[in-house]
């Protein structure tokens, strides 16, 4: 029984340690996506060993105190994406419609072919934009459909699994697709005007995943949540940045990401909204995101019923409320992380510089 106890307490212990590691190989970066069910192993391992191990003897206390030690890491990690966390971003309390910007973000799965189901979707939250992933021209031909309400759009139909769609009901200028750090691999970046008049600067983004059958490291994902963080910290414009980043919300690169830019999170003391993967309740994880600037707050945020992909598609809406002085302040970088960016956006020849940004 000990012996059982000992190699089931190493192999969590395994999974745990290996995230610390900075190496950006896919088979490290990807333990930090289970953290969630990985907490819930270490409880029940830590459970089982109280009520099984013989607890005179000090192996014992040693593998109990492992088991301890990884429950209580992991949540340090997810517990900010719980309702038990106090809120970064206040729930809005200004009535005043014309300053709301309402947002579906949905990764469709290109070979998904129930657009219906996401276009009840739209017709029902009725949003003002709608950002659709790995959309290619079959799904561009179903989705014109919602072009006499949504007038405004980009588009960059792909077969490739990273195709891009906006559409949107309000304004969009200065919009531009750009291909950060791969050839193949769109970002879009625009300027929405609310009804309000108040202008929005905006950036789509889905960089690919580190995996055995796309990127062997992460790298380049990296690189662009760098490269994007860094051009969009310290501006004065409202912005936010929504996308399937493929990476989840408690990982170190996603807290470089909120470090470098200073964007907040609306998710934080309201709940994970694990959109992804949708066939596999055991096995969800947040992988589409929404940040935004300090000044806005959050009137809603949800995941919605499925469309037919391997993603639930997220719907957020926020509140233009610059003079609101409620919201946290997010997370600081320290010169640790900085050196850590530039390691990352170096190894890419990749800048900030090369990131549009519309309305300046």
């Amino acid at each position: 029984m000990t012996f059982i106890f000992f190699i089931a307490t190493a192999v969590i212990a395994l999974l745990t340690l290996l995230p610390l590691s900075r190496h950006p190989h896919w088979l490290i970066r990807g333990m930090d996506f289970p953290r969630l069910q990985l907490a819930v192993l270490s409880s029940w391992l830590f459970l089982a060993q109280l009520l099984y191990l013989d607890l005179a003897k000090l192996t014992s206390w040693g593998l109990i105190a492992v088991a301890l030690i990884c429950l209580v890491w992991h949540l340090w990690w997810i517990l900010p994406y719980t309702k038990l966390w106090q809120t970064e971003v206040k729930t809005a309390t200004d009535t005043n419609t014309e300053r709301q910007i309402s947002i579906i973000t949905a990764n469709v799965l290109t070979p998904n072919r129930q657009a219906d189901k996401l276009i009840t979707l739209v017709n029902r939250y009725k949003p003002d934009i709608l950002v659709t992933l790995e959309s290619d021209l079959w799904w561009q031909e179903q989705l014109d459909v919602l072009e006499p309400d949504m007038p405004y759009s980009i588009k960059c139909p792909l077969d490739n699994l990273y195709g891009m769609h906006v559409y949107s009901r309000l304004p969009l200028s200065d919009e531009t697709i750009s291909f950060l750090v791969e050839d193949d691999i769109p970002s879009m970046h625009a300027q929405i005007t609310l009804l309000s008049g108040d202008k929005v600067r905006l950036h789509f983004l889905h960089p690919a995943p580190p995996s055995p059958t796309e990127n062997p490291e992460s790298a380049e994902r990296d690189a662009e949540l760098v490269m994007v963080a860094r051009s969009v910290a310290q501006s004065d414009q409202p912005l936010i940045v929504t996308g399937d980043l493929n990476d989840v919300a408690w990982s170190a690169t996603t807290r470089l990401f909120r470090k470098l830019s200073g964007l907040l999170d609306p998710r934080v003391g309201r709940g994970m909204f694990n959109t992804f993967h949708c066939n596999y309740w055991f096995l969800r994880w947040p992988l589409d995101h929404l940040f935004h600037s300090s000044h806005f707050t959050v009137r809603n945020i949800e995941r919605l019923p499925a469309i037919g992909s391997d993603h639930f598609a997220l719907y957020t809406e926020l509140v233009y409320t610059p003079n609101d002085t409620r919201n946290g302040q997010g997370l600081d970088a320290d010169a640790d992380d900085k050196a850590w960016a530039d390691d990352v956006v170096d190894a890419q020849d990749v800048s900030k510089h090369d990131v549009p940004k519309p309305g300046l």
